[in-house]
């Protein structure tokens, strides 16, 4: 087997890409809003971002943003398009790759079609500084698959019960059965600081408790009503209302995620992404 983590390692001068799974243990929580503002942030700050819509079977960023993908996912996985050829144009200068709507069977992916569609990273000659993942809800095979090739990890969750239960049940599956122990945790939808704040001690309470885990606090995002407007045009609020009150807690976001480390080498659980990375430093 050849060790593609070394050949990482043997290219210490070339700048790895950071690799960022936006992720929920409930849907409705506002994830996939996360990952376009985000997203859009960091272009917005001079970072070459790709957006990866990662909920196979229900595509969502496409749509959020009103684009019209004629080629999504499903048609790499088939080989009838390269993942390049995917690659939708978004607000701002913003790459997509979007995933298929109403097809049951990308949701029911296999872990090895998972890995394939990881794989296809490796044929993309575009810059790319940040990559963004917007998973889909839960603890499926894809989730699992997609978070473990991350290096940092965004837990989006609101002021719902479920919302913290579902995260929890997240961060110990990806915990104690992939060796995954660190986590972003970012509010989502609150009313006031203080909420978040409150939500984050409700989740870390019970993982400092059962897990053996860090839990960063992001901060959080206000329920806002331009968001809604936006959604509705379906633009980012970045877009349609960038002095919102949920534009500027994104635009922090952003500048806090800018500043994570990037590793060096493919330890952590960046193996699925190596040989893209490889192709492309070795291309720099």
């Amino acid at each position: 087997m050849i060790d593609q983590a070394a050949g990482i390692r043997r290219m210490a001068s070339t700048k790895p890409v950071q690799v960022i799974a936006v992720s929920s243990g409930k849907g409705g929580v506002g994830k996939t809003n996360v990952s376009v503002n985000l997203s859009l942030a960091m272009v917005a700050a001079g970072q070459n971002v790709l957006l990866l819509d990662a909920d196979l079977g229900l595509a969502n960023v496409d749509l959020l943003l009103g684009l019209r993908a004629e080629y999504n996912l499903s048609h790499v996985i088939s080989g009838e398009r390269t993942l390049e050829e995917v690659v939708v144009k978004g607000p701002e200068g913003l790459n997509i790759i979007p995933a298929a709507s109403g097809m049951q069977m990308m949701s029911e992916l296999s872990p090895g079609q998972h890995a394939g569609v990881i794989r296809a990273f490796s044929d993309l000659s575009m810059p790319v500084d940040v990559l963004v993942v917007d998973t889909a809800a839960g603890i499926s095979d894809g989730v699992v698959s997609f978070v473990k090739a991350a290096n940092e990890v965004l837990v989006v969750v609101c002021n719902e019960p479920t919302s913290l239960t579902d995260a929890y049940a997240l961060i110990k599956v990806m915990s104690e059965d992939h060796g995954v122990h660190k986590f972003n945790i970012l509010a989502n939808s609150v009313r006031d600081p203080q909420e978040g704040a409150k939500l984050f001690k409700k989740l870390i309470r019970v993982t400092d408790y059962y897990l053996d885990v860090t839990l960063n606090f992001m901060g959080a995002v206000p329920y806002d009503e331009y968001l809604v407007k936006s959604v509705k045009k379906q633009k980012a609020v970045l877009q349609s209302y960038p002095q919102s009150p949920s534009s500027l807690a994104f635009r922090k976001l952003a500048k806090v995620a800018m500043a994570w480390p990037v590793p060096e080498s493919a330890s952590g659980h960046l193996e699925f992404f190596v040989e893209r990375l490889i192709k492309f430093s070795a291309a720099g």
